[in-house]
């Protein structure tokens, strides 16, 4: 089953994220980066993406349990400061670009007591942006998977096509 010159089309012009410096430092040498000298979806990176997922399964747990069950308020005040801290500790994990983005969507609780409408609110925005992130991830490396596929291909009928180099004398008798 031979795929139609549209498939193939559609395959060639998909451009893989450049996430790292070799990558990018790449691309500027070829001319791909923008202006000023970043693509855009470089400038968004992660630096430890193993804390960003503790993080973000802490604040999801979180928000179950203020979920379930009443907080005093102790607990109120508790709570509103562990997610002041993971907000904190998010940003030290973001690039430049996606720690605006996080300060621009998420409102930062403004007593120092919240009532737990506010806290479940804070916690599910955050829960949100997170999720967000983690979709934008894979859909990141769902299109770098599919470039590199139709890379593979085409080096696979560019060696198909080439004719055999004709084998010239060996040195063996």
């Amino acid at each position: 089953m031979q795929e139609g010159p549209t498939a193939e089309a559609a395959r060639e012009r998909v451009q893989p994220e450049l996430v790292d410096e070799v990558a990018r430092d790449a691309a500027e040498v070829e001319g791909d980066a923008s202006p000023s000298g970043l693509t855009d979806e470089a400038s968004e990176q992660i630096s430890s993406p193993t804390k960003l997922i503790r993080i973000a399964s802490m604040v999801r747990t979180m928000l179950d349990e203020v979920r379930r069950a009443p907080l005093d308020d102790a607990g109120r005040r508790r709570l509103a400061e562990i997610h002041e801290r993971s907000l904190e500790e998010l940003e030290s994990v973001l690039s430049p670009d996606l720690q605006k983005e996080l300060g621009e969507v998420i409102l930062p609780l403004t007593s120092e007591s919240p009532t737990e409408s506010e806290l479940r609110l804070a916690q599910a925005q955050l829960v949100g942006w997170l999720e967000g992130l983690f979709h934008g991830i894979q859909a990141t490396l769902f299109t770098q998977q599919a470039a590199a596929q139709g890379q593979l291909d085409q080096m696979r009928r560019r060696a198909i096509d080439q004719p055999p180099t004709a084998a010239g004398p060996s040195g063996y008798l």
